[in-house]
């Protein structure tokens, strides 16, 4: 093999290598820490929202965190203890309850 090769084959590599290792690092952060930084607790008829998203408190993050997309494409962090919160939350667990989905 020429050294010209060898040293294209070595970068290519590299590159690679380094691509790949940043993609599961930026995979590993997003996982790894909270995703709320703060929380909306005014009232959000639930007629807007398009989903909701309940992450329980973890290795990750130690609050307890709800993020609801809006049929507007925004995300909103909910505050957990806002009396409507709860409801809305309360709700959903006991439709998956009655679909089979939630897990105990």
């Amino acid at each position: 093999m020429s050294c010209k090769l060898v040293v294209a084959a070595l970068a290519l590599f590299l590159i690679y290598a380094t691509v790949s290792e940043g993609m599961s690092l930026a995979r590993m952060g997003n996982e790894l820490r909270c995703q709320c930084i703060g929380t909306h607790s005014k009232f959000i008829p639930p007629r807007n929202f398009r989903d909701v998203k309940l992450t329980l408190s973890g290795p990750h993050c130690q609050n307890v965190e709800i993020i609801a997309t809006l049929k507007d494409g925004r995300e909103v962090c909910l505050e957990p203890t806002a009396p409507w919160v709860k409801i809305i939350v309360k709700a959903i667990l006991d439709k998956a309850e009655e679909n089979g989905e939630a897990k105990r």
